[in-house]
C-alpha cells in the first residue's frame, strides 16, 4: 500500500490529485497539511483521511507516509520538495516547478541523489489531447521550422477592481509570467527548446488590492509580454502572452514549416475527447503546393489524456518512467522564464541553455 500525504489542498488538489490518486490500486490518502488547521480538517473529512497535521513539517516527518503531493503556490515548491526527498518520500509537485531557475536546479540535483524516489511535476494540461498529433505532423509533414507563433491571452479588458491573483504576486509566483510556462512546455513537446530569447514586457495595471494583507500591492510581474528568439532545431519563435488585450483570441498558434503550415486555435466545434483542464482546440493544416486548408483530427490512438496520478503511482511501482512532466523538463521551462526576465531587464538577447542540465 502506497500511503500519500498532501501539503496544500487547493482547487487542483481537490478536483484532480486527491480523487485520482485515491482511485489508483494500492493507494491510500493518509493526511493533509493545508494553510490552516480548520481547512485541513475540512479536506480530511471530505476525503476520509485519518490524519490532520499542524504543519507540513509534521507531515514530512511522519514515517507512515511514502509519497507527498505538493499543492501549494510556487514559493514553497523547492523547500518542500527538498525536505520531502531528504525524508525519502516520492514527490508529485504542482506546476509551476519553482520560483526561478536556481530553485528548479536545486530540486533536480537533489532528486538525482535519491534515484530510487519518483519525482514529477504536474504537466501543462491545455494541449494534452492534441500533443501526439501535433508532434507527428511536425516530424512527418512540416519540413524545417520557419516560425512558431504563439498568442495566449485571457481575452479580457482591463478590470482594475479585480483583486491581486497569486500569479501576479512575485512573492508567491517568482519569475513565472501569466500562463507563459504552460505554452512553452507544450511547445517543447512539439519542437524542443529555444536557443535564444529577446523579450519586451509591460505592466499595464500597476497595483491591485491584496485580499491577504488588505493593502494595495505594487505589481512587478508583466501583464503583457512579447518575446522573439531562435529555436534549437532552427527557425524562430514569437510569443505573445497577455491578460490585458480585450477581445483578443485566447489561444492562437501557428507553426510555419518549409513543407506545410499548422494553425491551432480554440474552438467549440471539436469532438476530440478532452482531458482534465484541457482546452477544445481545432487544428488546421495546409501543405506546400496546396491552396486548401484541411482539418486535422487526432486519431483515437493518438489522443492524449490526463494520466498524472496514474503515471506517478505506476512509476513508484516500477512500471514506467515519468514523462509528464520530468524535473529535467521543468528546469528547462524555468530556465526560459528566467531568460525572459533577464532579457526585458537588460534589453538584450539571452542565449540558452545556461548550463547543460
Amino acid at each position: 500500500m502506497i500511503k500519500v500525504g498532501f501539503i496544500g489542498a487547493g482547487a487542483n488538489t481537490k478536483s484532480a490529485h486527491l480523487p485520482k490518486l485515491i482511485e489508483q490500486n494500492d493507494v491510500k490518502a493518509i493526511g493533509v497539511a493545508n494553510r490552516t488547521l480548520d481547512s485541513s480538517k475540512k479536506v480530511a473529512n471530505e476525503f476520509n483521511m485519518e490524519k490532520v497535521y499542524d504543519s507540513w513539517v509534521d507531515l514530512l516527518e511522519d514515517d507512515q507516509i511514502d509519497a507527498v503531493c505538493i499543492g501549494t503556490w510556487p514559493n514553497m515548491h523547492a523547500p518542500l520538495t527538498l525536505m520531502a526527498l531528504e525524508a525519502e518520500k516520492h514527490v508529485l509537485c504542482e506546476a509551476r516547478m519553482a520560483m526561478n531557475y536556481s530553485q528548479a536546479v536545486s530540486m533536480l540535483e537533489c532528486s538525482q541523489t535519491y534515484p530510487d524516489l519518483v519525482v514529477q511535476i504536474v504537466p501543462a494540461p491545455h494541449t494534452l489531447p492534441y500533443d501526439n498529433t501535433i508532434k507527428k505532423w511536425v516530424q512527418e509533414k512540416m519540413g524545417d521550422l520557419i516560425l512558431l507563433d504563439v498568442k495566449a491571452t485571457t481575452g479580457d479588458f482591463i478590470d482594475i477592481k479585480k483583486p491581486l491573483h497569486w500569479r501576479e504576486n512575485r512573492d508567491l509566483s517568482g519569475n513565472n509570467v501569466m500562463h507563459m510556462g504552460i505554452f512553452y512546455e507544450a511547445a517543447m513537446r512539439w519542437l524542443g527548446t529555444a536557443s535564444s530569447v529577446s523579450a519586451h514586457s509591460n505592466i499595464v495595471v500597476k497595483k491591485r488590492f491584496d485580499d491577504n494583507t488588505k493593502t494595495q500591492k505594487e505589481i512587478t510581474i508583466p501583464d503583457h509580454l512579447e518575446a522573439i528568439g531562435s529555436m534549437a532545431i532552427g527557425g524562430s519563435f514569437h510569443m505573445t502572452h497577455s491578460t490585458v488585450l480585450g477581445a483578443a483570441p485566447k489561444i492562437d498558434i501557428w507553426i510555419y514549416g518549409t513543407q506545410g503550415t499548422m494553425h491551432i486555435y480554440e474552438s467549440s466545434d471539436v469532438d476530440t475527447p478532452q482531458a482534465y483542464n484541457s482546452v477544445k482546440l481545432k487544428i488546421e493544416i495546409q501543405a506546400s503546393g496546396s491552396n486548401k486548408w484541411e482539418v486535422l483530427l487526432p486519431k483515437p490512438a493518438d489522443v492524449g489524456g490526463w494520466r498524472v496520478e496514474e503515471e506517478f503511482i505506476s512509476a513508484i511501482k516500477g512500471n514506467e518512467q515519468i514523462t509528464h512532466t520530468s524535473f529535467t523538463d521543468g528546469v528547462k521551462y524555468m530556465e526560459f522564464a528566467d531568460a525572459l526576465k533577464m532579457s526585458w531587464e537588460s534589453k538584450s538577447t539571452i542565449h540558452l541553455p545556461f548550463t547543460n542540465v
